[in-house]
Parts: structure tokens; C-alpha cells; sequence
């Protein structure tokens, strides 16, 4: 049985470990490489605090992360939390990663007073859908999603 991962909210001091995982996550998503971007993009959410990263480690290596973004919704007056990023190295996939990052999304969220935590994933992106719905992730039915491109 695989260790259970280490998981805590990244700082600064972690840029060197979340920037690759980063960049491999965007490339996952069809994105060329972009280590310097990657590492600049990180960098600005930890320094600005606008987002809150949790790394995943085993035996010390740091093997995932996840994003979240806060927000709320209005219709229910409340904060809620926007999991935009969930990458698992893919040496690590299988170990419980990745429900160990979403599990730790869930009690950061509900521990800041967020009513609910929202995500989306590509529709061929079915292990991660596995993942989330074992979670108790209910997939959307009531509404749409429409996204307006505003940069090529």
C-alpha cells in the first residue's frame, strides 16, 4: 500500500516544486511548455494571495497540487471556492493523490465558510470524473456553461 500523501498549503518557498507541476498540468491541456511563464504565473498567486495552492507530497517529492480560487455566489450570499487546477504527476496516479488534494480542497474550503466548492474538467477527462464522483461530486444539470473568448 502507498503512503497516504503530506499535503499543506504552499508558500513562496514551494515555487520550485508547484511551477513544473504547473506546466505539466497546462500541458496536459494541449499548452506548449512554458517553465518561465509557469513559474511567473505561481509566483504572482502566492505573492499576491488571490489563490490558495495545496502540494501533495510522497516520501518528500512533490508529486501534485490544486487551486482554488475564491469567490461567491450571490444567489446564496455565501463564499464558495473555485477548484480550477487538480494536476497529479502521472508516476503518482493511482496512490490516492488526487482525492487526498480534493478531500484537503474541501476542509480549506469549509474551514474559510464557503457553502460549495465548483469545477470543471474536459468532458474526455474520465478518470478525473471518476475521481470526483466517487467524491460525491454531483455533475451540473441545471445550468449551462458559455465562456466569451476576449484574447486569442
Amino acid at each position: 500500500m502507498t503512503d497516504a500523501p503530506d499535503i499543506r498549503r504552499a508558500t513562496l518557498s514551494d515555487l520550485e516544486s508547484v511551477a513544473p507541476l504547473f506546466d505539466l498540468y497546462r500541458q496536459f491541456y494541449g499548452r506548449q511548455p512554458d517553465p518561465t511563464g509557469s513559474a511567473g504565473f505561481i509566483e504572482a498567486r502566492l505573492t499576491r494571495n488571490d489563490s490558495v495552492i495545496l502540494l501533495a507530497k510522497l516520501n518528500d517529492r512533490a508529486v501534485g497540487f490544486t487551486q482554488l480560487f475564491p469567490s461567491f455566489t450571490s444567489v446564496g450570499m455565501a463564499p464558495i471556492y473555485v477548484l480550477n487546477d487538480l494536476y497529479v504527476a502521472a508516476d503518482a496516479r493511482g496512490s490516492r493523490v488526487g482525492k487526498g488534494l480534493i478531500d484537503a480542497a474541501a476542509d480549506y474550503a469549509r474551514g474559510q465558510g464557503a457553502v460549495r466548492l465548483t469545477l470543471s474538467t474536459q468532458t474526455g477527462n474520465i478518470r478525473a470524473q471518476h475521481v470526483y464522483e466517487a467524491g460525491g461530486w454531483q455533475r451540473e444539470a441545471d445550468f449551462y456553461t458559455y465562456n466569451l473568448k476576449l484574447v486569442d
